[in-house]
């Protein structure tokens, strides 16, 4: 019985040792231990190829006469004929990415800090912008409300789902409707960029899809081009091991 007690005793003891000992090598180099990426640049291939695959079934509405009248009949449905124009897209589309700055004014901290999160903003927005005007110039589609070959994507949509895709990376963690609230917005200027015959429904649907693909691109790539930026944070793990009324174990805390 005694032995029992004793090696129990030890036990307990190994626990708390291993629980608050570091490896030396990370004591000596000042590395947290353990290190853990901040979940928000993680990337599947589907969240990937799922736009690319959509951006690439609107790239042959372009020029494919039978689809091509297809989006023609869609934009008779769904647009003024440009005989009422209604300008908030020329503003919404701003919007989502505008919120999460003003989120942060109020009080609503997402998840990096606004040197981050502009950063990663500027990846998003650098890279969208080289993706839809390299499109524009390689598919020449022209307007529906004029002669002019820059139809395809939509730039006004890739920049409404590039921040609200940035919105819900930010504060999915606060709540998740809060992103969904930017793609509502989002959803609501590809509408209009119909609605006043700027563009064809292919072209808003591409759009999105470059706009959503840019800024996850960039939380991606984020935290392997600024390998010191505060994506890569620590998480500190405390174990204490604890006996009472025959039972036995370990608590263990982890603070983010």
């Amino acid at each position: 019985m005694k032995f029992y007690r004793f090696a129990k005793a030890g036990l307990l003891a190994a626990g708390f040792l291993a629980c608050h000992s570091v490896p030396a090598g990370a004591q000596a180099q000042g590395q947290p231990y353990p290190v853990t990426a901040d979940g928000s640049h993680s990337l599947k291939p589907g969240e990937v190829l799922v736009p690319a695959a959509l951006f690439g079934v609107s790239a042959l509405f372009v020029h494919n006469g039978w689809l091509a009248g297809r989006k023609e009949n869609v934009q008779d449905a769904l647009s003024a004929g440009g005989r009422r124009k209604f300008k908030a897209d020329d503003y919404s589309q701003y919007a989502p990415m505008a919120a999460v700055y003003g989120l942060n004014l109020c009080g609503v901290k997402g998840k990096h800090k606004i040197v981050d999160r502009s950063v990663i903003l500027a990846m998003s927005y650098a890279t969208m912008g080289i993706l839809v005007n390299s499109m524009k110039f390689a598919f020449r589609e022209k307007r529906p409300d004029s002669g002019a070959r820059n139809s395809f994507p939509s730039g006004h949509t890739a920049t409404a789902f590039m921040g609200a895709e940035f919105l819900y990376k930010e504060y999915k963690d606060v709540s998740p409707w809060i992103g969904y609230a930017g793609y509502a917005v989002a959803a609501a200027t590809g509408y209009l960029r119909i609605y006043n015959d700027r563009h064809y429904i292919n072209d808003v649907v591409a759009g999105a899809c470059i706009g959503v693909i840019s800024t996850k691109l960039a939380y991606w790539l984020y935290p392997k081009i600024f390998t010191k930026s505060a994506c890569r944070r620590a998480a500190a793990v405390t174990g204490l091991p604890y006996y009472s009324s025959g039972e036995w174990g370990v608590n263990v805390c982890v603070v983010f």
